[in-house]
């Protein structure tokens, strides 16, 4: 088998590390048979390379394996709406407020997320600070996704490997394989998911794994603004997996009847601002924010088959943040936090 100095060569020379060889590499790395040198080698290698579909999905296929599960049963519109961040924006926790709206819309939402790593506001950041308790364990989980139709997973508990990786990463400092890897590897098994990536080449890349890893239901979007969510300030870059077949395809925010606008209005300094900030939308309170949200949401509907197109999500959105829905689910996952 490949040992990790063979692999190192192979990326200094730009060439691929197939498929079982990334397999075993990652295996040493999760389970600390790597040195840290040895290891900080290989992900900046391969990331110089750029890392190709093969490598990443052996890589979260390996993650998959060694994480620990929440045992949902039924899986029906279940999705996860996720973002690799990085996208240096600084925005107020979007996907997090949107998952509030799609659960109060009908889809089963199992959000895997972490605290703020390049942001200003990790999902997690935000949740705690609304009330939510965030260190469920499993089967928690899986009863509140049950009851509430939200569950979750705080992304340390549930990749007790990532413990030999995260001083690296943290030193290092630079985008790694491993903030690509985080999304695609949903501990709830979730069947269907609205990916946003921070870069446009990523788009063909993590729909291609999420295929080879048994996705029913993906869109991977990148606003060309630079957001990794569907924005209002430009057009949004889409791969779209369903029924195994792959299209690409843009989004406007003008299709969907809301004006274009630049997302400095949606910036937060704080996890406070930005819980502010999810508090108005789900209050109905008019402007950007609730606009995007009310997009990203409609979205998340349609990659969790709830709906048969976005503009329905969108409808269906608008519909359950107007009727007190939505904040109600808010209100229903911090209870249900206490109690499941």
């Amino acid at each position: 088998m490949i040992t990790p100095q063979e692999a190192l060569q192979r990326t200094i020379e730009h060439r691929e590390v197939f498929h079982d060889e990334m397999l075993h590499i990652v295996r040493l790395i999760m389970s600390g048979e790597c040195s840290p040198v040895m290891m900080a080698a290989l992900i900046t290698g391969l990331r110089v390379k750029k890392e190709t579909i093969g490598e990443i999905t052996a890589a979260a296929q390996v993650m998959r394996e060694v994480s620990t599960k929440v045992p949902v049963t039924d899986t029906t519109n279940l999705v996860d709406i996720v973002g690799t961040g990085g996208d240096g924006s600084h925005t107020f926790n979007i996907s997090t407020c949107s998952m509030f709206v799609a659960a109060a819309a009908g889809a089963k939402v199992s959000k895997h997320g972490g605290r703020s790593v390049s942001s200003k506001s990790g999902s997690a950041d935000v949740l705690e600070s609304l009330g939510v308790n965030i260190n469920l364990k499993p089967e928690q989980i899986a009863r509140s996704i049950e009851q509430v139709g939200i569950g979750f997973m705080f992304a340390p508990n549930h990749h007790p490997a990532m413990k030999n990786v995260a001083p690296v990463r943290k030193e290092l400092g630079i985008k790694t394989i491993f903030n690509i890897l985080g999304p695609l590897t949903n501990p709830a098994g979730a069947p269907n998911i609205l990916m946003g990536v921070f870069h446009p080449d990523l788009v063909g890349i993590q729909v291609r794994a999420l295929q080879r890893l048994g996705t029913e239901h993906a869109m991977v979007v990148y606003g060309r603004d630079g957001m990794d969510e569907i924005s209002l300030g430009a057009a949004t870059m889409v791969g779209e997996l369903k029924d195994g077949e792959i299209r690409e395809y843009e989004l406007h925010p003008e299709d969907f009847g809301f004006a274009m606008s630049s997302n400095r209005a949606l910036r937060v300094e704080t996890p406070e601002q930005s819980k502010a900030m999810l508090l108005g939308v789900l209050d109905n309170q008019a402007g950007p924010a609730l606009d995007i949200v009310l997009l990203n949401a409609g979205a998340a509907l349609y990659a969790a088959n709830v709906v048969d197109s976005v503009a329905a999500g969108v409808d269906r959105s608008r519909a359950a943040i107007a009727s007190g829905a939505a904040k109600a689910k808010l209100a229903e996952l911090v209870r249900a936090s206490a109690t499941v």
